[in-house]
């Protein structure tokens, strides 16, 4: 239904009347925060990075600065994609009825950010929590694999509970089931209508609250009668504000906002409930004893399985030798094995006492998994009940799991980047999409915007270069782990990451082996096929350079193809000297303008610019020119060397 202008008018004015009365909540509130101010600077210059991190910090992606820009109007606005794509997958919203969600799409600056946003549907982008509680709400009804650890009964309906979640959501059952965590059968009151305890539970469970409480009602219950049977539950149980969603009537934006804040106040105990007992009752053991830890069921936190997971093993540097390296990038990334490997054990090594720790935790948060599903469906031992918790060994260092478990307990993960390949390998093996794409994003941020890597090669005062080790993450590791998750958005990463620094990598021998696995993905792979590593490199390289002309007003520096054109190369590379003027025939703005390029000479003690090959080049723009062709060229080069054809 399309409104009139003047319908649209009276709307808006009793839509600011409920937010100034409190009843509704404006979902993009007035911030004036130094955080909101740097997220939203981060948006317009597309720094993913800087977007990330203000992400992970809390700050509302749905405010609006002082001139009533959000940061999703920032970011499309100006056409940044990633940072877009970042702000949806975060909770950024754009509803199609609303005014900042029109002139979100409205502002866009191509088609492609505007179809992303319009792929967005409300429910896929306006609630980031809602698959945490739609799991818990499973949980009611969920029969295989069986995980209540109490029953409810109450006249002739029978619910089958899990303690943690009654303990966490209501003081009352917190304080009950503290004094006998051994119950597993609890009687309700018979005078009180099972369909207010339904609607209570539900509640609990991080579920919606139907509007019509006398829908499925049987027998002769009558809606007040509900209505009283909650007033008592609700005070017995301590949860008031299981009436402000039952108070916010038909109204469907007032109910959708009452129940996300539930949401969010749910997810918030659950949180404070895990920290509280899961993580600290973990166990600190030595490795060799792990397997002998005895946890019985009737525990204190309702806790049903024990996940371990060991420390990595630690070798004291051998006498006179350097330490081996703890990683071999043919082989295994990291600490996640992809398959059998053997580690070799030298007597002249003086092994330290490894260590390992185990979690108790409960299989209703572990199904959120399809690995733990599929275990605690089966017939697998880890699935059958036994006097003490089975302990459960998860290939992944104790770090990586608690990542892990903060993930399925709590929706967040602060994933560091050090550890950001071995949570993607640990996400995948348990089959959580959606983490593994937050260790994506974590990677692919690297070098985005203001936020990037240095340089390999780094010259100080006076002209000297230094190998400095500055990068917090091996590229090849990373378009590896790409390859073996499945995950475009690493792969992309990392040819565009290559293309940029090209000069820096080109020559490495690893480099040359990772064009050989690319070459060799491609299955009965003919003489004609292209090399997708390659072409994904050809491409950002040649966005690379273009950007700096194409920026500058430079476009007759190219040809047809976007291409810089090989002639004005050639005559660029015979330029006589360094201060010489430019003869050809290019647009009088090239001066103008070149001086605002960020070109890539190699400097030396003087002010020579010289190019990638050691050639004196004009100026910075001859320079630019023909590095960009000796790249090429240096990739042809290898190509023949190792006689592939792409």
């Amino acid at each position: 239904m399309v409104f009139r202008k003047d319908q649209l008018e009276v709307q808006l004015k009793d839509e600011h009347q409920l937010i100034r009365d409190g009843v509704l909540r404006d979902d993009s509130p007035l911030d004036t925060s130094e955080e909101f101010r740097k997220l939203c600077v981060s948006c317009r210059i597309g720094d993913l990075k800087g977007c990330q991190e203000a992400i992970a910090a809390g700050v509302n992606i749905n405010a609006r600065d002082t001139f009533d820009y959000t940061p999703l109007i920032l970011a499309s606005l100006c056409g940044h994609l990633e940072v877009v794509k970042l702000l949806l997958e975060s909770g950024a919203l754009c509803e199609r009825d609303t005014f900042q969600g029109e002139r979100c799409l409205y502002n866009a600056l191509n088609n492609r950010i505007r179809n992303l946003l319009l792929q967005y549907d409300y429910s896929k982008s306006a609630d980031p929590l809602q698959p945490l509680a739609s799991h818990i709400t499973s949980l009611l009804t969920r029969q295989t694999p069986k995980t209540s650890d109490i029953s409810l009964t109450a006249a002739s309906e029978c619910w089958n509970l899990h303690k943690f979640v009654l303990s966490a959501r209501s003081p009352y059952f917190e304080k009950k089931l503290s004094m006998t965590p051994e119950t597993t059968v609890w009687k309700l009151a018979n005078s009180i209508p099972a369909e207010s305890f339904q609607i209570a539970l539900r509640y609990l469970y991080l579920g919606d609250v139907p509007s019509d409480l006398s829908l499925g009602a049987k027998g002769f219950v009558t809606e007040e009668d509900i209505f009283k049977g909650l007033d008592k539950v609700s005070k017995q149980l301590e949860t008031e504000s299981l009436w402000q969603i039952i108070l916010s009537g038909s109204d469907r934006r007032i109910a959708r906002q009452r129940h996300q804040d539930e949401v969010t106040r749910g997810r918030d105990q659950i949180e404070a409930w895990y920290r509280k007992n899961v993580l600290k009752h973990k166990i600190h053991v030595e490795t060799s004893k792990a397997s002998e830890v005895k946890w019985t069921r009737d525990n204190g936190i309702f806790a049903d399985v024990l996940l371990r997971a060991d420390e990595e093993i630690d070798m004291e540097e051998k006498s006179g030798q350097e330490t081996p390296k703890a990683r071999n990038t043919a082989g295994p990334l990291n600490s996640i094995p992809i398959g059998p490997f053997e580690v070799s054990r030298s007597p002249s090594g003086s092994k330290k006492s490894r260590k390992s720790i185990l979690y108790p935790v409960h299989r209703a948060m572990l199904l959120r998994s399809d690995y733990f599903q599929t275990m605690f469906s089966s017939q697998f031992q880890e699935a059958q009940m036994t006097e003490y918790l089975q302990i459960i060994t998860v290939d992944c260092s104790p770090a990586v799991l608690q990542i892990i478990l903060d993930f399925l307990y709590t929706e967040k993960a602060d994933i560091p980047l050090e550890l950001a390949v071995d949570v993607l390998f640990a996400a995948d093996m348990l089959f959580i999409e959606k983490l593994k794409t937050k260790a994506a994003i974590v990677i692919s941020t690297i070098g985005n915007g203001t936020s990037k890597l240095a340089d390999r090669t780094h010259t100080e005062a006076g002209g000297e270069i230094q190998e400095i080790e500055e990068e917090p993450i091996n590229v090849y590791d990373v378009i590896r782990a790409g390859w073996l998750t499945r995950m475009q958005r690493l792969e992309e990463f990392s040819a565009r990451y290559l293309a940029y620094r090209l000069e820096d990598y080109i020559d490495e021998e690893e480099f040359e082996d990772l064009i050989k696995e690319s070459a060799s993905r491609i299955e009965k792979r003919q003489e004609t096929d292209t090399i997708e590593l390659l072409d994904d490199i050809r491409y950002y390289l040649s966005e690379r350079f273009r950007l700096r002309f194409e920026d500058s007003g430079l476009e007759d520096m190219m040809d047809e193809n976007g291409e810089i054109s090989a002639d004005i190369t050639q005559a660029l590379s015979s330029t006589p000297a360094p201060d010489s003027a430019i003869d050809m025939d290019l647009p009088e703005k090239f001066d103008e303008a070149k001086s605002d390029l960020d070109p890539i000479p190699i400097s030396t003690t003087d002010t020579t610019i010289r190019t990638l090959d050691g050639d004196i080049a004009g100026d910075e723009f001859a320079a630019d020119a023909i590095n960009y062709q000796v790249l090429l060229e240096k990739v042809d080069a290898l190509l023949e060397k190792l006689k592939l054809d792409a």
